[in-house]
């Protein structure tokens, strides 16, 4: 007779706590300005216009707020990082934007019910490691009609990759969904399609630009908080292991020839239209 043992569930808040203190490290926002194509190009899809309430979920420092600021919407950007809303609001004060600045859980929002005529997330809100809460509660902000609006790398593109090989090298919490499943759409049906009137996804590339592949692997081991931390917890070995693989998957990446580096990294868009 076969005894079948429950596996325990994984602790959420000991790995957000985790998570939260991987965000904080390096410094996230030199990265995030790179990225503001991608929360212009987002704003456009979930069409944002002037006077509607939008959120920006796990904001960092405030591309698709700004984005949504842009258009004249009245912008409330969250995140559980105090450093990166700061800075997000230095970006806000320097173009003159108004918004509001919260710290918030994407997990567990401190907002009504239907608060929200659009919900934003690039790159951000994928992270969290209990998926449904984080998707359950973007719709519970949302009013009917309104729309979800998300940029999250795909498992098969650059940053999916780099996870994965990240994940060889240092294990991922037990028990939590990849990040990048967010990045597929039977994940988004999953999480989203009880609710949706309506879920179109569309397959979309942000290009990274530096110099060579060991000026982007010091850059993200300094800066990055999920490879600054996988490096940190390394030996010496392990770390030049690391380092050879990321280079390697750069290198499979590059399409820009031995002189520069131009890495295309593709990312799901996807807007959810609320019941």
């Amino acid at each position: 007779m076969n005894t079948v043992i429950d596996k325990p569930a994984p602790d959420f808040n000991a790995i957000k706590q985790r998570q939260q203190a991987t965000w904080a490290c390096g410094d996230y926002a030199a990265i995030g300005t790179t990225l503001q194509i991608v929360g212009e190009t987002l704003a456009e899809a979930a069409d944002v216009r002037a006077g509607q309430a939008v959120l920006d979920v796990a904001a960092g420092n405030g591309n698709a707020s700004l984005a949504a600021a842009r258009r004249h919407a009245v912008v409330t950007s969250t995140d559980y990082v105090q450093s990166l809303l700061d800075k997000g609001r230095a970006r806000a004060h320097a173009e003159e934007l108004s918004m509001h600045f919260q710290l918030a859980d994407a997990e567990a929002l401190p907002f009504d019910n239907a608060s929200f005529d659009v919900v934003l997330s690039t790159f951000g809100v994928m992270f969290t490691p209990d998926h449904q809460r984080a998707a359950s509660e973007m719709v519970r902000v949302l009013r009917p009609g309104g729309r979800i609006a998300l940029a999250n790398w795909t498992p098969s593109g650059f940053i999916g990759r780099l996870f994965k090989v990240i994940g060889s090298h240092v294990s991922p919490p037990a028990g939590v969904l990849p990040p990048y499943l967010w990045g597929t759409e039977p994940h988004i049906v999953e999480l989203f399609g009880a609710r949706a009137a309506q879920i179109r996804c569309e397959r979309r590339h942000f290009n990274f630009r530096y110099r060579s592949a060991g000026h982007w692997i010091q850059v993200f081991r300094d800066l990055y908080g999920p490879t600054h931390k996988a490096f940190g917890a390394l030996d010496a070995a392990g770390a030049s292991s690391l380092r050879r693989a990321i280079a390697a998957l750069l290198d499979e990446f590059n399409v820009a020839g031995p002189d520069s580096l131009v890495v295309p990294s593709e990312y799901l868009e996807v807007v959810v239209t609320k019941h």
